[in-house]
């Protein structure tokens, strides 16, 4: 069988997204657990809403809550698996036939699974009829053991059997505006009905299940933590004052989550380093920050909808027949074909390894910042390697901080080998926290051909390279302290691509109407930069560098226009004359907008230098809004 060279010496190991679904399967899910409470208190308490909107029920926020979060989880960690469950009902819906639970999902889905399309869109509209379906009444009765919360974190636990507790994180999340919940009991029932729920949230607890609470404060009267739900999730000290700051916070986020994809810590590859004279050590390396693509297509059958499974066969031209896959390889050369086996294809891909092996020491005045061509690999032992492996990576590292070194090493995949330099990292601790663990960091060297000269760029014909005199250089500081950025983190800005990408997925999954609005933070920020300080070093850095007399528009109107500009420039004429046709002030009062066509509504988009893209009815409400109707 003949084949491609440059398919069959391809590197293995760079298939990003077949590591990253194995990563994501390894132990990096999460069963959850809402429990939503839907006591009376919670519709009939109110809080106050946004400016021209109706004030809302704890009830609202809760379910607004989960929906959202709902949308974002299946970007975010797709292989989580969660269960939707009220407690304090008039219907029951449990695996236990318990009363006052009642266990939401839809056919064709376990309680406990993955979300699908079909439980968000039926949950945004539970809120309608969950008075009618499921009902609200209180489930703890006096005079009697009927104790809804007992059954709904007995449910819940239930619900977390699958899956061992060593490789998914198991969670209960607990929405409820009634911090006392059997506070109208008195007596010896009372203390039974607390001792048994505490008892059952302790037995969950047992079994690797952490319970979160999210209070829902009623007005004028804040939730106190510490009359019961403190007990249930182990709060005391200080712990017990900081707990309401922080669970605002987490609820905030859980309205507020960006669209993007979460991984956690997780191990990338497994290495072995070897230092010399048959001692090696054992490491783990985690990757730090990564970009993120869009997900892997996904063939999906037309009827059912389901994921299809691709498989290849060969096929004898002559007879029909199927053929097994041939074991062999063979590539033509000088009339003749050059048979291999797959093991021997094997061998000659094969170049290192893949461990890393220690050549040698150097300055840390030698690493240059743009040596760091893609993002550094983070290296700690491995907690499989022997005490000695820890003791020698320590003894290594500590070393090497000392003596103000980086190593050398020999590392890259089984057809990719290069340099590597790792880094000691010191352990940063700031408030009893640790900010940076201590460990190495492995920065993949360039190749003598990955580095560029920049005055062969710049240069002129004669090869001289213009500089900045100090003048210029100093403008040039001053311009960027100005613009500098406080406290700057990648994480701060979001990749407007993507986030428009995961939108549109959304609103094909939901069937909604209208795709979600982005918000591109990459734009310039002309606020800031219309300060009064910024706009002088700007003028200030562009009169040292272009002289006080240049004209920036007869600068660039030297250059030719090329064929595209030529068009738009047409267009937007033709646009402009054909718009003076029109009474638009008339057609807009009279609402005869609409028996226009598409056509007609973008010449008087194009004429104002509006957008044009989007359906009839988007294009006539940006007209109104324009002219202020």
């Amino acid at each position: 069988m003949d084949f491609d060279p440059d398919d069959i010496f391809r590197d293995d190991e760079d298939d990003t997204d077949a590591q990253l679904s194995l990563l994501e399967n390894e132990s990096s899910k999460e069963y959850v657990v809402y429990l939503i409470d839907a006591s009376p208190k919670m519709f009939n308490t109110t809080c106050p809403a946004e400016e021209d909107q109706n004030d809302e029920t704890h009830f609202h926020i809760a379910i607004s809550c989960l929906s959202h979060s709902l949308k974002t989880l299946i970007i975010n960690r797709s292989y989580d698996q969660v269960a939707i469950c009220f407690f304090n009902t008039r219907e029951k819906k449990n695996l236990q036939d318990l009363n006052g639970v009642f266990v939401f999902n839809v056919p064709e889905r376990e309680f406990l699974d993955r979300p699908t399309a079909r439980l968000i869109k039926e949950f945004d509209n539970l809120e309608e009829s969950f008075s009618k379906d499921i009902g609200s009444q209180h489930g703890v009765v006096s005079g009697t053991q009927e104790n809804s919360l007992y059954n709904a974190i007995w449910t819940a636990q239930a619900l977390l059997r699958k899956g061992s507790a060593k490789t998914v994180d198991k969670r209960i999340l607990l929405f409820t505006n009634e911090d006392n919940p059997f506070g109208s009991i008195k007596g010896a029932i009372k203390s039974d009905l607390t001792r048994m729920t505490l008892q059952r949230a302790k037995d969950a607890q047992d079994l690797g299940i952490s319970i979160e609470l999210l209070p829902l404060s009623r007005p004028n009267e804040v939730f106190d933590v510490s009359l019961f739900y403190s007990d249930v999730i182990g709060l005391e000290g200080d712990d017990l004052v900081d707990f309401m700051p922080s669970a605002g916070n987490k609820l905030e986020d859980m309205k507020d989550q960006l669209r993007k994809r979460m991984f956690t810590k997780r191990i990338v590859k497994r290495l072995k380093f070897t230092i010399g004279n048959g001692l090696s050590i054992e490491l783990n390396s985690y990757a730090l920050i990564r970009p993120t693509v869009p997900g892997a297509i996904t063939w999906l059958d037309s009827v059912t909808n389901r994921p299809l499974k691709s498989e290849r066969t060969f096929i004898c031209a002559d007879t029909g027949a199927l053929v097994e896959e041939s074991t062999k390889r063979f590539h033509p050369y000088k009339n003749q074909n050059i048979t291999f086996s797959l093991k021997e294809l094997s061998e000659i891909k094969r170049v290192s390894l893949g461990h890393l092996h220690l050549l040698g020491f150097k300055s840390l005045s030698c690493l240059r910042d743009y040596y760091n061509l893609k993002p550094s690999t983070f290296l700690y032992p491995s907690d499989e390697g022997t005490d000695g492996s820890m003791c020698i990576f320590l003894a290594l590292h500590r070393t090497m901080i000392q003596h103000n070194r980086f190593a050398v090493a020999f590392s890259g995949s089984s057809s990719r080998p290069q340099l590597v330099a790792l880094i000691a990292q010191e352990e940063v601790i700031q408030s009893g926290g640790q900010i940076e663990p201590p460990g190495m960091h492995m920065i993949y060297l360039p190749y003598s051909d990955d580095i560029r000269h920049v005055e062969e760029c710049y240069s002129d014909t004669s090869g001289v390279v213009n500089k900045a005199n100090d003048d210029q250089i100093k403008k040039a500081a001053d311009l960027i302290k100005r613009i500098d950025l406080k406290d700057f983190s990648v994480c701060q800005f979001t990749n407007p691509a993507l986030q428009r990408h995961y939108a549109v997925l959304q609103a094909l999954a939901l069937e909604e109407d209208e795709i979600p609005g982005m918000k591109d933070e990459t734009l310039p920020d002309e606020e800031g930069l219309a300060r009064p300080g910024v706009v002088r070093a700007l003028e200030e850095f562009k009169t040292s560098v272009y002289g006080e007399n240049y004209d920036e528009e007869s600068e660039h109107g030297v250059t030719k226009p090329t064929e595209a500009s030529k068009k738009r420039k047409a267009l937007a004429e033709f646009a402009t004359k054909e718009c003076e046709n029109y009474e638009w002030g008339e057609l807009a009062d009279t609402g005869k907008l609409k028996d226009l066509t598409v056509v007609e509504l973008k010449y008087y988009l194009t004429a104002h230098n509006l957008p044009v893209s989007g359906k009839k009815e988007a294009l006539i409400t940006r007209i109104l809004t324009h002219m202020g109707k």
